[in-house]
């Protein structure tokens, strides 16, 4: 067992809490980055390098034929292993949005293809559901289960919005927990059914799921209506028969008081191991614990953790996810120390003997990556430079900047993105934000400013506008000065130059009839006459 730590290059502020981590064809991909992707990377999934301590980031390509995948907070996550001559793919639903809108969206990620040059292309599609369909949330698991030799996918947990007509001024952005329902997806027809269980009567969120053939087990999680983390432990069976599923559902007493924790997988067996997570609000939870799951049930046992460093024993919160069979990595913020550039310290913990770490093949590990950081700062866009490797440049051969995100190269957020700061006495906060005008749905209306270089957005509610005069102002060609900018609410647009048409003089005939005649006195007739005589 041994805590490294890891020196990000150029790509510390990429890794926000709430990411996930995936593990595709021997790849570690980054999925759920800081903000919306851009030119470059219009996938927003990365694929970590970890090399003598040093951690890079690698833009993955997408097939032509994929969807959009937004950056997601707080998914649900849930490898697939191959079957019945599908490949290795993951299920990713829900999460948050860098607007802090909540998903209800399905995803399906394959792997598409791997060139010649090792450039890994994955493939994503996004997945209907019909029937009793889970609304957007965050926080939640998915995990699959087999029965009679049929495969499903269980959903359960997480939190929400309120619902619309519940919610009021004071509470717009206020989070819920979702009812204690358990969803069951038939991947092959996209059927989906809720079903209640009396042994589950409130809702939890940021809690584990482990699964084994026809059994899920949910252990610890928060839940917000009582604010606490019970230790329980539930045992969800599913039978996949004939006509409709049959669950049931059974409480045990050796659970966990523990919430947003990391797991690993250790090897093909179903042998895991839980690190950190949070015991309360204030209190982190520093030991670890080998979860084993057989014939007979679950079984706990307490593990020696490893020498944890003083910035993470003083640290008041901290996340991560499993970076494959054995290994995680945690991420620690510097609360906010001048002297450290980056946000966040980085560590590789790796609970693999040194006989196991000699194995180059990384296995796959099952993980459920979740944090209760709710609070995070405003969500920015990024950008990563990569293009494509050439055949020279393999997997061990060059780590060149060509190939990394550079964190130097991204713009300016205060000139760029969504949520600036429109003028100095700006009000609006996008993690408080509540709605000003009837016509706001999800984000606050914004005003173009065409004063100072190349204009910038300004807030409609921190110029004061009435909304008769937001609605003249979309509409209209009209140009906008904001405060800052010492202009009044609107003025009207310079009116276009009126160029007069050009007077198109007839083109002379090139062979004329007429003798040409000019136009002479008589005394210079006469002088002309005379002259010729």
């Amino acid at each position: 067992m041994t805590l490294q730590p890891l020196t990000p290059v150029n790509c510390a502020s990429l890794l926000q809490p709430g990411f996930s981590l995936l593990q595709l064809d021997g790849e570690l991909l980054l999925f759920g980055q800081k903000g919306w992707p851009k030119r470059s990377c219009p996938t927003g999934v990365f694929s970590i390098r970890l090399k003598q301590s040093m951690m890079k980031l690698r833009a993955i390509s997408f097939s032509n034929d994929s969807c959009y995948l937004p950056p997601l907070r707080c998914p649900a996550v849930c490898r697939l292993d191959p079957y019945d001559g599908f490949p290795e793919s993951y299920l990713i639903h829900g999460g948050r949005t860098p607007n802090n809108e909540l998903s209800s969206s399905l995803y399906l990620l394959t792997v598409d293809s791997r060139g010649c040059n090792r450039k890994l292309t994955l493939c994503c599609k996004e997945k209907e559901l019909v029937g009793e369909v889970p609304g957007g949330r965050y926080g939640h698991t998915m995990s699959m289960v087999r029965s009679h030799g049929k495969t499903a996918c269980v959903l359960f947990g997480g939190r929400s919005y309120m619902p619309e007509g519940e919610r009021t001024t004071e509470t717009w952005n206020s989070v819920v927990d979702c009812p204690p329902q358990v969803f069951l997806f038939d991947l092959e027809f996209g059927c989906s059914s809720a079903h209640t269980l009396p042994e589950l009567s409130s809702g939890q969120s940021f809690h584990l799921a482990l699964a084994r053939e026809d059994c899920v087990y949910f252990l610890g999680g928060h839940s917000l209506t009582t604010d606490s983390r019970p230790p329980q432990l539930f045992r969800l069976r599913v039978e996949l028969l004939q006509g409709s599923p049959l669950l049931s559902c059974e409480y045990l007493d050796s659970g966990m008081s523990i919430s947003s924790s990391i797991i690993t997988r250790m090897g093909p067996e179903h042998r895991y191991i839980i690190l950190g997570g949070y015991k309360s609000d204030s209190q982190k939870q520093m030991a670890c614990s080998t979860v084993i799951i057989d014939e007979k049930g679950i079984q706990f046992e307490q593990l020696e953790p490893p020498k944890w460093t003083a910035d993470i024993m003083h640290s008041r919160t901290w996340f991560g996810g499993s970076a494959g069979e054995g290994s995680i990595l945690l991420g620690v913020p510097t609360e906010g120390r001048p002297s450290q550039p980056d946000i966040h310290y980085f560590y590789y913990v790796n609970f693999r003997t040194e006989a196991e770490g000699k194995e180059e093949d990384i296995a796959p590990g099952c993980s459920q990556e979740s944090t209760d950081y709710e609070n995070s700062t405003p969500l920015e866009d990024s950008e990563e430079l990569y293009f494509g490797r050439e055949p020279h440049e393999l997997e061990d051969s060059s780590d060149g900047e060509a190939d990394t995100y550079n964190e130097e190269d991204e713009e300016d957020e205060s000139q760029t993105g969504y949520w600036i700061k429109c003028c100095l006495g700006c009000q609006v906060d996008p993690n408080t934000w509540e709605p000003y005008y009837s016509t706001e749905l999800h984000r606050p209306a914004m005003i173009f400013c065409s004063r100072g270089e190349e204009g910038h957005w300004v807030h409609a509610q921190c110029m004061e506008l009435s909304e008769t005069l937001l609605l003249r102002l979309s509409q209209g060609n009209k140009k906008y000065f904001c405060l800052d900018h010492g202009g009044l609410p609107y003025q009207e647009m310079t009116p276009p130059r009126q160029v007069m048409p050009l007077k198109r003089t007839p083109m002379k005939v090139k062979e004329r009839k007429m003798p040409l005649m000019f136009k002479m006195s008589p005394s210079k007739k006469s002088f002309f006459r005379r002259l010729f005589d």
